[in-house]
């Protein structure tokens, strides 16, 4: 089997990096275990570290059989250290030092660049762990609090990939850096997340699903551009990454999916045709589709600030500097290098939104976020045909790039779903139209109880098509009173 393959669980931290022969950096880690153990019981799921959940746990970065399914109680769970295989004689793909061989350790000229993006990276792990800690309380289903848990469990396992990085490669610096991902807290007023998108409440389980749908996806798209990097152990741990982001973003998809299942389902049952009667609807007990739709706006524009300033010159550095590529950018038929290329931007021109070339080394912001549009309404377009089928008229919508925003070019204007500019007054008047009220977040909490018995689902979400490892829909994927 390849080097690097298979995982070592003889020690206190798993990995495939051979641990023990680096006694510096195991001492740092094991040194860090403790702090992070207090911060999973500290700021992890609320009420559930006894039990015992059906967990997949990697055991190898074999593609065709990298995990195992077995009952664990959290903060039991094998973090670990695990980076994709080596390739050997790997190349920089992009940037001024394309062609040449990928760095094993940090360049000296790009050390404070690269330290910051895995900083970035890693504060997003912990703090999606704390927006979420107490949604195991209102789980719709065992099925569903497992999933939960499962997306928790492996946003600490990032957290510790990027930890290692750190510890190993960044000394002294990445030991206060290790130690700064767990001091923050989302959104705590005095240490808050680096990200403003993690500093925003999960209140409820349709909260959630559009969180791992929508945010989960930017950190698809992030880790596709941080493993295309040169400095080779970056690309590496991230390529493991994305195995593991996979299923976050089909917790969201299908979670979501279903929730338009069960609604559509109630209104057929209920002789409702009118989507948009949501009062009708909302007396059934699921959540109106209209609603539906005021939480993908929401969850879609706060996402999109996630991506920064359109034209960047910190993109275009980490590009031209070989650290941070472009989406799938070994796929990509271009020179890259991009000194002499273009890109359209979107901008607010005389109150008009219009395009306009720039160049393309630092529009590099831009094209990942178009790259990210594109891959959630593929997920948007499966939405819809799920309510085609149920034979509603009603079809969910991205919003507008320039809707809702608070970082970019569009952060200074207002523009409705649309993308038509609109004075302060008129966003005001129209806000609860577009983005859920304070009435409508009331009711879907209203719906929000609990259902822990073994095959049960609250009445607002359809059960799953299938279960998780191939169980039956009676399985105990939780054992809260083992």
């Amino acid at each position: 089997m390849p080097d690097g393959m298979n995982v070592d669980y003889d020690g206190l931290i798993p990995n495939n990096v051979d641990l023990n022969a680096d006694a510096r950096v195991r001492k740092a880690l094991e040194t860090w275990h403790p702090g992070y153990i207090d911060w999973w019981k500290d700021m992890g799921p609320e009420g559930f570290q006894e039990a015992l959940v059906y967990l997949r746990t990697a055991v190898s970065v074999d593609p065709k059989g990298w995990a195992r399914f077995d009952y664990v109680r959290m903060p039991d769970y094998k973090w670990g250290i695990l980076l994709a295989p080596k390739v050997e004689g790997r190349l920089i793909g992009f940037g001024q030092h394309r062609g040449e061989p990928a760095w094993q350790e940090v360049p000296g000229e790009y050390r404070g660049m690269l330290r910051r993006l895995l900083t970035i990276q890693g504060d997003t792990e912990p703090a999606s762990v704390e927006q979420q800690r107490f949604l195991g309380k209102t789980a719709p289903s065992l099925y569903d609090m497992r999933n939960l848990f499962q997306v928790n469990v492996e946003e600490g396992r990032h957290l510790w990939a990027m930890v290692y990085l750190l510890q190993k490669h960044f000394g002294k610096d990445g030991r206060e850096e290790a130690e700064d991902l767990l001091r923050r807290r989302s959104g705590n007023e005095d240490s808050p997340r680096m990200l403003g998108a993690f500093n925003e409440e999960t209140p409820d389980w349709v909260s959630f699903f559009m969180f791992t749908f929508f945010t989960d996806r930017d950190g698809k798209m992030q880790l596709e551009a941080l493993a295309q990097s040169g400095f080779d152990p970056l690309s590496r741990t991230c390529r493991f990454m994305l195995t593991e982001e996979a299923h976050h973003m089909f917790v969201g998809e299908t979670g979501v999916q279903r929730v338009i299942e069960r609604t559509c389902a109630a209104m057929r049952a209920a002789g409702i045709e009118d989507p948009s009667d949501v009062e009708r609807v909302r007396a059934l007990g699921v959540v109106d589709l209209p609603t539906l739709q005021k939480k993908m706006n929401l969850h879609f524009s706060l996402t999109l600030d996630l991506f920064g300033n359109e034209v960047s010159t910190n993109a275009a550095n980490a590009y031209n500097s070989g650290l941070k590529g472009r989406y799938r950018e070994d796929k990509l038929d271009d020179d890259h290098r991009l000194l002499d290329s273009a890109y359209p931007v979107l901008r607010c021109v005389d109150g008009v939104i219009a395009e306009e070339a720039v160049p393309a080394l630092s529009a590099l912001n831009m094209r990942l976020r178009d790259d990210y549009v594109v891959d959630c309404q593929g997920g948007v377009n499966r939405w819809n045909k799920a309510i085609e089928k149920a034979g509603v008229a009603f079809r969910l919508t991205l919003p507008h790039v320039a809707f809702n925003r608070k970082i970019g070019e569009f952060s200074r204007i207002h523009a409705d779903p649309e993308g038509r500019v609109l004075p302060p007054e008129q966003w005001a008047a129209n806000r609860d139209r577009w983005l859920p009220s304070t009435e409508d977040n009331l009711y879907i909490v209203s719906l929000m109880t609990p259902v822990d018995n073994a095959g049960g689902y609250a009445p607002w979400i359809a059960s799953p098509k299938v279960g998780i490892d191939n169980k039956p829909g009676d399985f105990e994927y939780v054992k809260l009173w083992d």
